[in-house]
């Protein structure tokens, strides 16, 4: 029997299923079994591989886009100043991106793509259940530091992407499961749902989730919902935020930040979350200008900000260094200059296209897609570990679920005429 499997694709494309599933369920709560999980279900694909119609997935723009801006990141490193070991260090985070098409091709042929979506919101719910854990019993935490309230592992920027994300995407099935009249378990999924907000609002937030969060239930309310359903769902969150906003001091200290550190960053120059990030876009902006077609050359970023820091007596916002300004259009415009910047915005766009429709698939694509556009704006977060992880992974299972999905219809409009 373990003969016969061994030669079956199917058992094959089990294994294929299964190790997607560990890494999604690992994602929330290890780099490293993440990683693990990923090389596995990247080898149990090998053996029984169709490698014409991989090659031939290959040149749909949707695989295609992700694979240039790797290969313009290799090509970078010709043209850069910066020593090579800090070229392909900085080559390192855009690789993730080859591993798109590979989840597209697969979940265009498995039928198992919901799983992945349904491992990753129990997994995300029991680390809010470790998260209220750790609030109020520290000791718990695996973080050496104790320094973040409610945080099991990783950081309160990653916990925050994942938590939004789950409840923001809950919202499709619930008002599906209401339409169908099936009462409790849109109750049930509505109770998940708020269970994430009430961590985020009680527990901790980042500010970029805070920000987030309204445009991806105004992009949800215009695509699925009656301007009178808006309206009123309008007016039921802003109650809800009004009560949070009262009830939560951990709320109002995140977004009183916002005005502190802008007004401690101009007047006095103090390198504030807030305030690096001006310093790092004004200084990025100057940067490619220097250089706006092909950019610095991959791994440049370091040393151009070590280039213009000012010494001071004291710790000054102008006199930090750092390899990433914290905003993923000038981290590619830095390096690679406009070129990159239509590669970064073709992979975008691209996959906005492929999410047009109605359905569980087209609603979860695309809201990973808007998550990643607009945190974007204030973190790397294509290039980052885990959110370009969940960006990978979020539009290839998605994306392969939709094109199975059109495959099929295109069938049956074949068989009916």
């Amino acid at each position: 029997m373990l003969r016969r499997r061994f030669r079956s694709p199917a058992a094959w494309c089990e294994a294929v299923d299964l190790f997607a599933i560990l890494t999604v369920a690992s994602l929330p709560w290890s780099t490293s079994l993440a990683a693990i999980f990923n090389v596995a279900f990247l080898a149990c694909m090998v053996p029984f591989l169709d490698v014409r119609a991989f090659l031939q997935s290959l040149k749909r723009p949707i695989a295609a886009a992700p694979i240039a801006l790797v290969l313009l990141a290799l090509a970078g490193t010709l043209w850069s100043d910066a020593a090579w070991g800090a070229r392909l260090y900085a080559v390192n985070p855009t690789v993730k991106l080859l591993v798109l098409p590979v989840f597209l091709y697969h979940f265009e042929r498995s039928p198992r793509g919901h799983w992945i979506f349904i491992a990753f919101l129990v997994s995300c719910a029991l680390l809010s259940v470790m998260s209220w854990l750790v609030a109020f019993y520290p000791n718990l935490t695996l973080k050496s530091d104790h320094l973040e309230r409610g945080i099991f592992v990783k950081n309160y920027i990653d916990q925050s992407q994942e938590f939004t994300l789950c409840a923001v995407a809950l919202a499709y099935p619930i008002v599906m499961l209401l339409r169908e009249r099936r009462y409790w378990l849109a109750g049930l999924l509505t109770a998940l749902a708020l269970s994430f907000f009430v961590n985020m609002a009680v527990v901790v937030v980042s500010r970029t989730a805070l920000v987030t969060i309204p445009i991806m239930f105004g992009v949800f309310a215009l695509l699925h919902l009656r301007w009178r359903s808006i309206a009123i769902i309008s007016a039921a969150l802003l109650a809800g935020a009004a009560l949070a906003w009262q009830a939560s001091p951990q709320l109002r200290k995140t977004a009183d930040t916002f005005a502190s550190d802008y007004t401690r960053y101009v007047e006095k120059g103090e390198p504030t979350s807030l305030g690096l990030r001006l310093e790092f876009w004004r200084k990025s902006l100057g940067f490619f200008a220097e250089a706006p077609i092909k950019g610095h050359g991959t791994g440049s970023t370091r040393g151009l900000f070590e280039a213009v820091a000012t010494p001071s007596g004291h710790y000054q916002a102008s006199a930090e260094v750092i390899g990433n300004p914290h905003n993923q259009t000038l981290n590619v415009a830095v390096q690679w200059g406009v070129v990159g910047i239509v590669v970064l915005y073709a992979i975008w766009i691209l996959h906005l296209l492929l999410f047009r429709g109605d359905g569980l698939a087209h609603w979860i694509g695309l809201l990973v897609v808007v998550q990643n556009v607009f945190t974007s704006l204030f973190n790397s977060h294509l290039f980052d570990f885990h959110e370009g992880w969940m960006y990978v992974i979020g539009v290839g299972v998605a994306g392969g679920m939709v094109i199975r999905a059109r495959h099929a219809e295109a069938k049956v409009g074949e068989a009916g005429s």
